[in-house]
């Protein structure tokens, strides 16, 4: 049984890649003739284990202070801009030419800090994906080889080269009962929120996003939108 994977997960919500190895394992001598072709979502098979929740809303508690602290900073750009935008008539140049640097250098900070947030959530959901992966490949190897699986391959990515599947050749669901049938000392775990850890609440036109990744991929937010241009002195 070979498993084709060209796995694009989570993402928890970006497209890490476990490699081939992990997902893939030649049928042994005993196994006879073997003839079913199989599809599994292994992303979602992953996510929905026990295993694979709780280490989601682990996840999601391990960011959410860093996560908290960047929507404050976002907040406070957006007030300064705000504040610049109702006083533009009144304030002395000066003090426009002051908001403005301040607006700018809020905003360089934001987009430095959510640049690394990003780099962290991803290395942090990279290592989840291919623990939890090699897990259950096991149980796909198994479940494989005992129901006569030629062949089996992983659409979780979209652009996996399968035109057409019929619906009884999907074991996604088998796989996540016998993960768990398999690691009941796993805690009950319940469903990860929506949101993942690098999905924050997109900011107002900032510079420079990060490429989506699929994830289920965290899009990181936008930093502040430019400031407006600082007024020209007055001759």
């Amino acid at each position: 049984m070979l498993v084709f994977s060209d796995l694009g997960v989570l993402s928890l919500n970006k497209n890490f890649v476990i490699p081939a190895l992990a997902f893939g394992a030649a049928l042994t001598a005993h196994a006879q003739a073997p003839s079913k072709i199989g599809v599994i979502q292994v992303q979602e098979a992953i996510l929905s284990t026990k295993d694979g929740q709780k280490a989601a809303n682990d996840l999601q508690a391990k960011f959410a202070p860093r996560k908290a602290e960047l929507e404050k900073k976002q907040g406070d750009i957006t007030g300064l801009q705000d504040q610049l935008k109702r006083g533009s008539a009144t304030m002395s140049d000066d003090a426009k030419n002051k908001l403005v640097h301040d607006i700018d250098a809020k905003t360089t900070a934001l987009k430095r800090d959510s640049e690394d947030f990003d780099t962290d959530v991803q290395d942090e959901e990279g290592k989840l994906m291919q623990q939890l992966g090699q897990k259950v490949m096991k149980v796909v190897d198994k479940y494989a080889l005992d129901n006569g699986f030629a062949v089996i391959f992983d659409v979780s990515n979209p652009q996996t080269p399968v035109l057409w599947r019929a619906t009884a050749t999907d074991i996604t669901a088998d796989i996540i009962a016998l993960y768990d049938k398999a690691n009941p000392s796993a805690a009950t775990a319940t469903p990860a929120a929506t949101s993942t850890p690098g999905s924050r609440p997109a900011a107002t036109s900032g510079p420079a996003t990060r490429p989506a990744t699929g994830a289920p991929a965290p899009a990181r937010p936008a930093g502040a939108a430019p400031a407006p241009a600082a007024p020209a002195p007055k001759k």
